[in-house]
Parts: C-alpha cells; structure tokens; sequence
C-alpha cells in the first residue's frame, strides 16, 4: 500500500501526541497523588502529635497503677474531648484491639481496619478508604505512656475536598491537553499542506523533466526551505536547458570544426601539390637545358630548395601536432626559469630581425615536473607568435614567478586586438582567424594546437586575452618543489 508524506506525517503526528498525552496525563495523576499523600501524612502525623499533648498532660494528672486500665477508664471522655477538637470521628481500642469505645458518626469495617492490625503491631499506619464518593482515612496507632502501649487511639478524618480537588484540577489538565492535542494536530495537518503540495508540484515537474519536457513552471513562492529546493529545481532547469544549447552550439561548432578540418587538408594538398609541381617543372626543365642557361639553372635552383624548404617544414608541423598525443616520455625536474632565458637568448636574433625586443623578469627556482624538450617547444611557439604577429618597435614581456603554488608564467606582447571568436578557437587546430591570415607565409594553425597540448599533458593551464591592442598569455604549471631546495 502506498503511503504519501502528507498520510505518514498525520499518522506519526497522531501517535506522537497520543503516547504524549497518556504520558503527561499519567504523570499529572502520579503528582497529585504523591502531593496528596504528603498533604495526609503531615495532617496525621500534626493530629498525632496534638492528641499525644492532651493524653501525656491527663495521664500526669490523673495517675494510675495500671496504665492500660486507666486508659479504658477515661477512654469515654478522652475521645468525646478529642473529638471536639480535632473534629475527628474516634475510637479508642485496648492493646489487644478490643474497642472500647467509638464515637457515634465512625463507621468502619473489615476492609479498612488494616491500619488497625498494623498499630495492634505497634505501629502507626492508615487507610484511605472511598466510597460513594467520600474519601475517608482511618488513621491508628498505639498510645505509648512511660514506654509502654496503654491502648490504641484511632481516627476516621474526612479528605473529600481534597481528592475533589484533585480530580477537578486532572479533569482540567485533561481537558486542557486535548485541545492542545487537536491545535496541535490541526496546526499539523495545516503544516503538512503547507509542506505536501509544493512537493507535489515538484514531483509532477520532475515527471514532466522526465518525459523531456524542459518548459515547465514551478509556481513556488516561499521563503524557506521547500522555496530554496523549488528555486535551485527551477535554476537546474535553466542549467540544463544552458547546458541542451551549449551542446547543440558544441555540435554546430564541431561542424564547423569538421569544415575547417576538410578545408585545412584541402589546404594542404593543395600546398603540397604546387610546390611538387613546382619542383617538378623545374627538375624536368634543368634537365632538359642541363649547363647550357647558368641564369636559368640558378633561378631553378633556388626555387625548388625555397620550396622544398617550405614543404619539408609544412610536414615538420603536421608530424609535430601528430607525436603529441602519442608522446609518452618520461618527467623530469625541470627549471622554467632556464628554460625561459635559453629560448628568449636563442629567439633574440629574430626579434631583432622583426624589430622587437625582449625583456625577462623571471624568479629563481621555478622547477615543475615535465618534459624539458616540450616545454622548451612551448615558449618557442609561443615566443615566435609574439615576434611575427607584433607589432614592430616594441617589447615581448615575459615575467615568471611562484603564485599559489603554481609557475606562474606572463608573456606580454603589442598587436592588433583579436576577437572574441579568434580568442574561442585560438586553440583549435587548424583554426586560423581573418586578422591571422595571410600575415605569416607558411604558418597553418598548428602552433598554437601544440602548445595546448603541451600544457594539457603538464596539467597546467593556459589562456591568451587581448585588449586595446595588448595580446597576453597567462601560463600555469603545478608548482614542485625541487630536490634540495629550502622549505
């Protein structure tokens, strides 16, 4: 049988306050009984020690050989005297448990004369005796006169005010607790409500997620916790609608990708045909003319070599990009900071040629874990970006220091801003962006690819931005501190 939260919640309510109110009530009732008890003991052990006062001061008056029988003698008037002041009914009884006399309103029996046996013992005890709505105590116990037990005074003491009392007071404990009880209950089920429908509402909205419907609107206006839970469905909602777009743009952008891939190697052929036709035209040609044209003969010459050159570094790149993924060499402590000054001393010459200068503040004892002939491939790329895509007259910054436990390495150069989309696929192989085009003969988007791949296998991290003209790449590598370094 299927039980929703709203029926388990009543049901546990329900038994909860059922077990707390016969609790509380049963509690009630021990209280005011012991407090009843305490309130009968002190009255009696009061009226004994007033009517022992009355029996000492006639025994010292009036004494006598034999206490026992002077004590059935004066018992008709003791009690008569007793009586009218402490407003008792009372019977005097021998040790033996022989009355002797009784007053005429004490009524007992049987069953309420157990104090009576227990004072014929020598002790003080009594009995609460109820009937038809009285509650009546027979109190008894022996009268001791120089040590001895002379007779046994016994006493019938009326507490009906006072259990009327106390049954009215539980009557209106009691009462008073079932309508704490149904508040409570009715306050719960209007809690449970509060409570059950909103996750219901959530529950047909999950549903509805389920059958692949994401337009739902969940109408849950709370400030508390089933709120924040509606809020963060609602913003999951979003998320994986965010997330449903993102994946649709990723397809069309893997597509896009796809085209770029289709015309990269289109590209290709198409740059390893000229220059092999190229190379070939001009092969069949010295060879035809041999010796006999120097002029033509060093023309062709030098053509098949520029172009020879220019493929054989086109294939270069392609084996490059292709060895990265498959590269499985070893680590090694390796010290950036060296790393970094050899290829900005070894780039210099070239910066010079395009104008540019280059400018290091690099800290000591930069070292990650890596492959150092990667790494060294990593700074030249990008370093050989910064020198061809700059602008000319400036400087390459290039500052490297320990940041949060990581190598921290800044390369800063001057160049026309690059958008957005360059900046998104800046990364892509093959990807080449309009202001990238044309401006570097033989470069084919490889470069770049490479590097991320280098920082991906280092499980380092790295991101080029560009704003007013000032291109930056921030790079980072886990931070590993070398053997023999101080901590």
């Amino acid at each position: 049988m299927f039980l929703t939260i709203k029926v388990k919640l009543l049901l546990g309510l329900f038994i909860i306050f059922l077990i707390a109110l016969l609790s509380l009530n049963l509690f009630i009732v021990h209280i005011i009984d012991d407090s009843n008890e305490k309130i009968i003991t002190e009255d009696l052990i009061s009226l004994k020690k007033n009517s022992n006062i009355y029996i000492k001061q006639t025994f010292l008056i009036n004494h006598f050989t034999n206490d026992q029988i002077y004590f059935q003698q004066i018992a008709k008037e003791m009690v008569e005297e007793l009586r009218q002041v402490s407003s008792n009914e009372i019977s005097a009884y021998t040790v033996e448990g022989q009355k002797i006399y009784t007053t005429n309103l004490f009524h007992s029996n049987e069953t309420t004369e157990n104090d009576l046996k227990q004072a014929m013992n020598g002790k003080t005890a009594y009995t609460i005796s109820y009937v038809n709505g009285l509650a009546n105590v027979y109190f008894a116990y022996p009268v001791v006169i120089d040590g001895k037990a002379v007779g046994i005074l016994r006493f019938s003491r009326d507490f009906t005010l006072l259990y009327e009392q106390s049954k009215q007071i539980i009557r209106v404990i009691y009462y008073m607790t079932i309508a704490i009880f149904a508040a409570a209950f009715l306050f719960s089920y209007l809690l449970s409500r509060h409570i059950t429908i909103p996750i219901i509402r959530l529950t047909q909205a999950s549903t509805e997620v389920t059958s692949g419907n994401l337009n739902i609107d969940i109408d849950v206006k709370r400030k508390d916790e089933i709120g924040q839970l509606a809020f963060n469905f609602s913003k999951m909602l979003n998320r994986i609608k965010i997330q449903i777009h993102r994946i649709e743009k990723d397809r069309d952008r893997l597509g896009e990708l796809n085209l770029h891939r289709k015309q990269f190697f289109d590209n290709v052929t198409h740059e390893l045909k000229t220059p092999l036709t190229s190379i070939l035209g001009y092969a069949e040609m010295i060879r035809a003319n041999g010796w006999s044209d120097e002029d033509f003969f060093d023309k062709g010459m030098n053509h098949i070599i520029d172009e020879s050159k220019r493929l054989h570094e086109l294939v270069l790149k392609l084996l490059e990009l292709s060895m990265e993924s498959a590269s499985e060499e070893p680590f090694e402590w390796c010290d950036i900071g060296s790393i970094l000054t050899s290829v900005s001393e070894a780039m210099a010459f070239k910066a010079q040629r395009y104008q540019k200068s280059i400018r290091n503040e690099i800290e000591e004892d930069l070292a990650v874990l890596g492959n150092k002939h990667k790494l060294r491939q990593l700074f030249i790329n990008l370093l050989d970006n910064a020198i061809k895509y700059g602008y000319p007259h400036t400087t390459i910054e290039i500052k490297a220091e320990i940041r949060s436990e990581m190598v921290n390495v800044i390369m800063t150069n001057q160049g026309e801003t690059l958008s957005k989309q360059d900046l998104d696929l800046i990364f892509e192989p093959f990807y080449r962006g309009e202001k990238l085009e044309g401006q570097e003969r033989g470069s084919r988007g490889l470069g770049l690819a490479i590097c991320k791949s280098i920082i991906n296998d280092h499980s380092g991290y790295i991101q080029i931005s560009s704003v007013d003209q000032r291109i930056q790449v921030n790079i980072q590598l886990p931070y590993e501190r070398s053997e023999g370094s101080e901590l």
